[in-house]
């Protein structure tokens, strides 16, 4: 269950869209004082003295009481003794702990701040997409309490600055007519902010409107000197000199920017007036647009995702399976990661397909066919039903036949999500992304061709062949930059996180990897975000003391760089000692973050750390086989490690079974963001293990 958090408004609490009961205000009171706190622990003592002006007996207790009950309403299915993991105890207080997009005002936020880093035509939708999360004034029913001020009045500042930012961007964009019914309305409530009144009357000279805007002016001066007793400033003073000479330098900016924008404008009113409103035309134009959106970033493709099965439900409503398997066709945007972003929608994706192909008559459209096919093994990624691998050879069956290259650029993305049915397949990805590149590079499918590379660069990596990893990368930065894909670089950039986690210097990749992590926050890619930095740290630090236990002696940890997991003299843990001196000891893991899907492999670890060691064994042996998927050969390191420290035979069997054919890969290199080192180190400790059963073998 997932619980979303509003403050731009009323205090509101909500999973999978249903409101949360919160009870009375002192528990909507606490959750918004945690919220303000973000993450960080409020204590006991400071929580009393937020609610209640004088503190009656048994305060601290009270809190205590509306503090269990907001667990039980957040995290309904916690089993009884269960530690939280959403509103935890630490230490003297409490902390709130939801995921970086589970609060509105986080969310506020970053797309301001990414909004300011874009060119103006993918910050107008990030901005429209901040300001449409305001319900109201932020923590409204605390306007009064002092904790609560300085935070609202930072937002309510911000929200004014986004209104004007996004005034800004659409001058910029030649949208001078959907600037001002805003900023009248912005002005009306915030008659002071002069810069406002000059966007305003910018925006009116740039209509034809010369009397309008000098109007304005006169407005802003009657109202700053009614309301502040000042005269308006130079900006103000210089525009309306500009306005009353006809300045040149006031005309809308002639750059292609503005061009683009006023062609689009244009274009989208034409269409609008020419083609009917049910025609069935437009639905195949939404799911174009819906297309090019989805590889625009972040808004965009989370945007994407909320259109597209509405436009598959709309076409279902015509009864033309030939219509919805081209709505469904259409999507064709290339992917990358092996985990959906939404796996119920992927579940309904899939489900239409489905039923599109069922009802197309024999000799329906091949083209059509192969592009339902290749949709059904993209969506089923992970899965282990048979499915989406025959899908998978029947799309590029298809593709090959009918001799189109965007045909089976579509249907080898799809052989790519379904190449993931055992370990060590790293060698047939390579194969598809070197046909990929080709066959993109050739017939100019730039999309392909990045996703090509990708999978080059992630394939290369596997099998360490880091010169050719990063000549991909480089060649997936060039694409990114000259076309305009900005989650591309998103890949990347943890690709030369890995780099240095590879090369043996953790606390650098470990900066690293926290700046990449930072850049996917609002990148739109849930699927690849959650739980992604915790993993990383932890794969991190288990292979930092793995190199730690085979290179080091006793209290040394090794020349030059040190990082996560690094120990000091005297340090022992339960695997004793062995050649490379003392173990360095459990590796201490903070099961409050957002593991996301992989916090089962995560748990072993916390119960190891924390002494638990038989919890850890019966966790251990409750590990579900890992999903197929990039991390498959990781997780399956993991367990491994966690099954040396235990000694369980079992599980080492397994493992062993599982990783055999990757042992000339990289562990967690294909997914080009993480790396537990070889694969045929860890086996090879397996192997030890395994012929010395009376005595467990800690990692090396």
């Amino acid at each position: 269950m997932r619980v979303a958090f509003g403050v731009l408004g009323p205090t509101v609490a909500e999973s999978d869209g249903r409101a949360l009961a919160l009870k009375g205000p002192r528990h909507r009171a606490v959750l918004a004082r945690l919220v303000v706190a973000r993450r960080r622990v409020v204590p006991v003592t400071h929580l009393v003295g937020d609610l209640w002006t004088d503190p009656p007996p048994g305060a601290v207790g009270a809190v205590q009481t509306f503090v269990g009950a907001l667990r039980r309403v957040l995290e309904p299915d916690r089993p009884p003794r269960a530690p939280a993991r959403l509103l935890v105890t630490d230490g003297p207080g409490y902390a709130l702990r939801p995921e970086p997009d589970a609060v509105d005002a986080w969310c506020f936020e970053t797309a301001v701040g990414a909004a300011a880093r874009l060119p103006a035509t993918q910050a107008l939708p990030r901005l429209e997409e901040a300001l449409a999360l305001w319900r109201g004034p932020a923590y409204a029913e605390f306007e009064e309490e002092d904790w609560a001020r300085g935070e609202r009045s930072r937002l309510a500042e911000l929200r004014l600055q986004a209104v004007e930012r996004r005034a800004r961007t659409q001058l910029a964009l030649g949208l001078a007519a959907e600037a001002v019914p805003d900023l009248e309305v912005h002005l009306a409530a915030h008659p002071w902010r002069e810069d406002a009144w000059r966007l305003l009357a910018l925006a009116l000279y740039r209509q034809d409107r010369q009397g309008d805007a000098l109007g304005v002016l006169r407005r802003a001066r009657a109202v700053l000197a009614d309301q502040l007793g000042v005269d308006p400033g130079p900006r103000l003073r210089r525009l309306e000199a500009d306005i009353l000479a006809q300045d040149p330098g006031l005309d809308p900016p002639a750059g292609p920017t503005a061009t683009a924008a006023r062609l689009w404008t244009r274009t989208a009113a034409a269409y609008d007036r020419t083609v009917a409103a049910g025609a069935r035309a437009r639905l195949e134009t939404t799911v174009s647009l819906i297309r090019n959106l989805a590889v625009t970033g972040g808004g965009g493709l989370a945007a994407a995702r909320q259109h597209r099965m509405e436009a598959i439900a709309a076409a279902e409503e015509f009864g033309d399976p030939d219509l919805t398997a081209r709505v469904i066709g259409a999507y064709d945007v290339p992917a990358i990661w092996t985990r959906s972003d939404d796996p119920e929608l992927a579940r309904r994706i899939v489900e239409a397909a489905e039923r599109a192909l069922a009802a197309s008559p024999g000799d329906a459209h091949e083209a059509a066919r192969c592009r339902l096919l290749a949709t059904i093994a993209l969506e089923t990624r992970g899965s282990r039903a048979p499915r989406g691998p025959q899908a998978a050879r029947e799309a590029v069956e298809i593709a090959r036949r009918l001799d189109d290259p965007a045909l089976l650029a579509f249907a080898l993305n799809g052989a790519f999500m379904q190449s993931f049915t055992r370990a060590g397949l790293a060698p047939r990805r390579d194969e598809i992304g070197a046909e990929l590149v080709e066959l993109a590079a050739r017939h100019d499918l730039v999309t392909y061709e990045v996703l090509g590379h990708l999978i080059r660069l992630q394939a290369r990596g596997a099998l360490a062949d880091f010169a050719a990893a990063d000549r991909h990368a480089a060649a997936v930065d060039r694409l990114a930059e000259r076309h305009e894909l900005p989650l591309a670089s998103v890949f990347t950039q943890w690709y030369r996180a890995l780099r240095l986690a590879a090369s043996g210097q953790p606390a650098r990749a470990e900066t690293a990897y926290r700046d990449a992590a930072a850049r996917l926050d609002g990148a739109g890619m849930p699927g690849l975000e959650r739980g992604l930095l915790p993993l990383a740290l932890l794969s991190l630090r288990v292979e930092h003391r793995r190199r730690t236990w085979s290179d080091t002696g006793p209290g040394d940890t090794g020349p030059g760089d040190t990082g996560p997991g690094d120990t000091g003299p005297g340090d022992t843990g339960p695997g004793g000692s062995g050649p490379g001196g003392p173990d360095p000891g459990p590796v201490e893991i903070d099961l409050g973050a957002d593991w996301g899907p992989y916090r089962p492999w995560a748990t072993p670890f916390a119960l190891l750390a924390s002494g638990r060691r038989a919890e850890a064994r019966a966790a251990l042996r409750a590990l579900p086989e890992p999903p197929r998927d990039l991390m498959y050969e990781a997780c399956c390191c993991l367990e491994a490690v966690v099954a040396l420290e235990v000694g369980d035979r079992d599980v080492l069997e397994r493992v062993r079974t599982r990783l055999l054919p990757a042992a000339g890969e990289l562990a967690g290199a294909g997914s080009g963001l993480i790396t537990l080192g070889p694969v045929e180190d860890h086996l090879a400790d397996i192997t030890t293990a395994l012929r010395a059963p009376t005595s467990p073998v800690p990692p090396r």
